[in-house]
């Protein structure tokens, strides 16, 4: 239901917003302004994607907890989102997530409400039966086709006849 009202509030406050600030500073300003952010906002989005991207492989190279870096990236792809929609309202929603101590009360928020069953980190090979492959072995999978699932065979000098 709260998607329903949020679907239906936000361009009710853009069209007001619109409006109101149409009304103080003419059309083309008005345009000219949300051009401009959308422009200032996709160099803001680039320039934070590019410092979080950087916190994730830093992350995942040293084995450790990748959430804070996956919200984060999560939260400026939204960001940019809101910034590329045109809008006042949806503009200082972006701006507002492209604010690293916003984005971490957001993620706080949002801690709250979810519940980690289980997280794990490894190699992979805790999973599998057995003890891992030693040196020398190649672990793989394939696949055993039938006869009648091979490809024809050509008179290439190559294949058998």
């Amino acid at each position: 239901m709260w998607i329903f009202l949020a679907f239906l509030a936000v361009p009710v406050i853009e069209i007001g917003l619109f409006i109101q600030v149409g009304g103080l500073i003419g059309l083309w300003p008005t345009l000219a302004i949300v051009v401009a952010t959308a422009i200032a906002g996709t160099a803001l989005v680039r320039s934070q994607g590019a410092l979080v991207m950087n916190d994730l492989r830093r992350a995942l190279a040293e084995m450790r907890d990748p959430t804070a870096p996956l919200a984060h990236g999560a939260m400026i792809l939204f960001a940019g989102a809101l910034l590329l929609t045109p809008g006042f309202f949806t503009d200082a929603c972006g701006l507002a997530l492209l604010i690293p101590p916003v984005r971490e009360a957001v993620m706080r928020a949002v801690a709250k409400r979810v519940q980690v069953q289980s997280f794990t980190m490894g190699t992979g090979f805790e999973a599998r039966q057995g003890p891992p492959p030693g040196p020398g072995v190649i672990d793989g999978d394939f696949i055993e086709l039938e006869p009648q699932n091979l490809p024809p065979r050509g008179n290439s000098g190559w294949t058998r006849h």
